[in-house]
């Protein structure tokens, strides 16, 4: 309750400018917001759903071939003011603790990895869903920055109905579908390209749930990419070309 007080009495004598992290990947955030940073990652918690709304990262070329080690050291995460969901939510659900910022993009370091595995991170995903299509998804993502250099990523579920399915002592709420957005913005082409996925098990090309980044703001209400400069904004989030974009086809068997 201290801390959640001495963060109110700051809020009202600061722009939000000196609160809330800058970074191009970041959507707009509201005084309310609940952000947490990370070494590497940043995210919005949402305590009535107890999982992130986002969580928004650069991932660079240089980082994709980091060599961390993969931790599987998940854990309660004891920053979050209002507290985070505990393993023994998704015990037996038949849920996987599915990853929002991928263990295999936080390679970076030792520190950065282990974070991955914050509870704060995770979001109930039906197994088919995580190590299928969900997990190809985040694969393309790691070729992408390495074919562009960099690039930024915002992922989350989707959670704009009163009540959904919970699991757990903490009724830890179970999205229907999850997004992915992502911009390159290094010249000589910036563009961008979105993702809308149902939390099944994925059926046919990656290709067929992409979407624009304005259509992704459209059903999750956030704001992404607020930093860009408006005329770019406009034209990189209204339309996006596939083919822009290397896919390797992906299969459900």
């Amino acid at each position: 309750m201290k801390r959640i007080l001495i963060l109110s009495i700051i809020i009202s004598l600061c722009p939000l400018s000196a609160l809330f992290p800058q970074g191009l990947e970041i959507p707009q955030v509201s005084a309310d917001s609940s952000i947490y940073e990370r070494s590497f990652y940043t995210l919005q918690y949402n305590e009535k759903f107890e999982q992130p709304d986002w969580v928004a990262y650069e991932l660079t070329q240089e980082e994709v071939v980091g060599l961390a080690k993969r931790s599987n050291r998940f854990r309660e995460d004891r920053e979050i003011l209002s507290g985070s969901v505990a393993l023994s939510d998704y015990k037996y659900s038949g849920y996987d603790r599915g990853h929002l910022a991928p263990a295999a993009d936080m390679k970076m370091s030792s520190e950065s990895m282990d974070e991955s595995f914050l509870m704060s991170n995770m979001s109930p995903q039906v197994p088919g869903f995580n190590r299928g299509i969900w997990a190809f998804l985040e694969s393309c993502v790691r070729t992408w920055a390495s074919e562009n250099e960099s690039i930024y990523v915002v992922t989350g579920p989707i959670l704009t109905k009163e009540n959904y399915p919970v699991i757990g002592k903490n009724e830890v709420a179970v999205p229907e579908y999850y997004f992915k957005v992502i911009l390159d913005y290094k010249e000589p082409d910036y563009k961008g390209i979105g993702f809308v996925l149902p939390n099944r098990k994925g059926e046919g090309r990656l290709q067929d749930y992409a979407v624009s980044i304005d259509e992704v703001e459209g059903l999750t209400g956030l704001n992404f990419y607020p930093l860009l400069p408006d005329d770019l904004e406009e034209s990189i989030e209204s339309h996006y070309d596939v083919s822009l974009w290397r896919f390797i086809e992906f299969t459900s068997d």
